[in-house]
């Protein structure tokens, strides 16, 4: 993707996009991402989690997407730059921001696709219960399948990612048809109203409802707005169609996730709350919760629909994010932060060495997070965190990069950025303790090859790294461990009812309230130590736009 006529003096002159796309095109864009794996389980897991208040808990969900879509919509269009989301802190902060978004970036992408053979998997369990324990943890035989979905995914991206482009669309429909069909014919045939009763409307109060956010998958399942925003640069009326795609996309999604939510709520038969209650939800099936409750009430048609969904719709997402961090870690390696073997391709163009790594990862991950839920918090983690770089970026880039064209430009944009930074560390604070460390080592293990590239000269390029401009960053990420680990949410629930190794010593509220001081100190500090304006200009014009990434 190439920028579209930058004006600003140190930008490139390249070529303007072609403006083709529509309102229609950028919804669908974005509603292919926003319509993937997470509808298998998310309903089950908030209900778990939640109970009924997890309609509240979707709604929730939507407004914070909403709120860091509009923030990431005006940097996407004016940079429509391909991984623009790990790009923007780079133009505001300098290389050693851009080095540390650009590796959270990667940490998200190359567990997206791990995620999605869980669900595979779990699915399959209901026939082949060799593939998991009772506790949906993978047995030896499971973990030998997950290696072949992930060879799979890392062949097809060799020698057949062309042909895979081409189906989008049709997977698209797919994707977004199963879940309508499954809405329809389950709610016509099993509703019971007095579930959503039992046990009164929030039984686990709002820690539950909170948490539920983070863990059970809904923000994952909303995760994919920024689509229609990385198009924005080829869009034939951006002020008009980029709002409109992002309310647009998340509203369709929000819409069919919530009326799974309540069509699973009310197909539960009264036998599934016996043992536990909402926390555990027990009927045939339940690995595959859908199918599950589409074979118990006699529904054995559509159960077969959502087992193929459970295996198409997975594969489909998990062999787009190999790609995906293949071309991440090609691009880290364009701009000197990592060895320069991971721009090795082969004579197809195709980043052979980043495919082999993610392949090994993605094997690694299934180890510490041997289920979908516990692996969605992480990704959901790590996925925010990524995120999270955009509203520091867009009110430095509001005064260092002034004059640049804006095709969209957010009204209230210094007002709303803080208040997206707010948002995007409530999120990774509710994933809970146990998920938080995790990512805590993940990013130090990232800190160690970025550091043993460098010190090794494993790379020609390596950047200089702007250190004065990222002071902010190693106090932020300890900062939000330490709250974590004083806070109240583990991975499963509240810590009250869980043992997560969180303290629960900060009471409910007093917590969010310390989440928003510290994400506002954070976000004027970061402003005040930008890159000055002639250097950002000189990183937007210097900065290689890689292909595909």
């Amino acid at each position: 993707m190439e920028m579209h006529q930058p004006t600003a003096p140190a930008a490139p002159r390249n070529p303007g996009l072609k403006r083709d796309i529509g309102l229609v095109g950028l919804i669908w864009t974005s509603e292919g991402s926003i319509i993937g794996s997470g509808w298998l389980f998310g309903a089950l897991f908030a209900a778990q989690a939640a109970g009924t208040a997890a309609l509240v808990s979707w709604g929730i969900g939507a407004v914070a997407i909403v709120i860091l879509a509009f923030v990431h919509a005006e940097l996407g269009a004016m940079y429509p730059v391909a991984g623009g989301t790990a790009r923007f802190p780079h133009y505001a902060f300098g290389s050693a921001a851009g080095a540390s978004f650009g590796w959270f970036s990667w940490l998200q992408a190359v567990t997206v696709a791990p995620i999605e053979v869980m669900a595979s998997l779990n699915y399959l369990s209901v026939h082949a219960p060799w593939v998991q324990t009772g506790k949906n943890h993978l047995t030896p035989a499971g973990y030998g399948l997950a290696v072949a979905f992930m060879a799979f995914f890392v062949v097809v991206n060799f020698f057949g990612i062309r042909w895979l482009a081409h189906t989008n669309s049709v997977a698209t429909w797919w994707k977004l048809a199963v879940p309508v069909v499954t809405i329809i014919v389950m709610g016509a045939a099993a509703f019971h109203p007095g579930n959503f009763g039992y046990q009164g409307f929030a039984p686990f109060g709002a820690k539950g409802m909170l948490s539920a956010i983070s863990t059970s998958g809904i923000i994952f399942a909303l995760l994919g707005f920024e689509q229609a925003d990385q198009l924005a640069g080829e869009s034939r009326n951006p002020a008009r169609d980029i709002p409109r795609a992002v309310i647009g996309s998340i509203f369709i999604g929000v819409l069919v996730y919530v009326a799974l939510q309540a069509v699973f709520i009310g197909a539960l038969p009264r036998t599934a709350f016996a043992h536990g209650g909402w926390a555990d939800l027990t009927f045939s099936g339940k690995a595959g919760p859908f199918a599950g409750l589409a074979t118990s009430i006699g529904l054995g048609w559509l159960a077969t629909l959502v087992y193929i969904d459970a295996v198409v719709s997975p594969s489909g997402t998990g062999l787009v994010y190999v790609t995906a961090t293949s071309r991440v870690s090609y691009g880290l390696s364009r701009n000197g932060y990592v060895p320069a073997v991971f721009e090795r391709t082969t004579r197809h163009g195709v980043p052979w060495f980043g495919l082999l790594v993610a392949f090994v990862v993605g094997l690694i991950v299934f180890l510490p997070f041997p289920t979908w839920q516990k692996l969605v918090g992480f990704v959901t983690s790590a996925s925010v965190l990524m995120y999270a770089g955009a509203p520091l970026a867009f009110g430095c880039l509001r005064k260092q990069d002034p004059h640049r064209p804006r095709p969209y430009r957010l009204p209230g944009g210094l007002f709303w950025a803080p208040v997206a930074f707010i948002v995007a560390n409530l999120i990774i604070y509710w994933a809970g303790w146990d998920t938080l460390w995790r990512l805590g080592v993940a990013i130090v293990l990232g800190y160690v090859v970025l550091g043993g590239s460098a010190l090794l000269k494993l790379n020609p390029k390596a950047p200089r790294l702007n250190w004065r401009n990222a002071q902010w960053l190693p106090v932020y990420l300890l900062g939000m461990g330490v709250i974590s680990w004083q806070g109240g949410f583990c991975s499963t629930g509240p810590a009250a009812k869980v043992s997560c190794g969180a303290t629960d010593a900060l009471p409910l509220w007093w917590d969010i309230a310390l989440i928003a001081a510290f994400s506002l100190v954070i976000y004027f500090w970061a402003q005040a130590v930008r890159l000055p304006d002639e250097e950002t200009r000189e990183y937007i014009g210097s900065v290689e736009v890689v292909p595909g990434a």
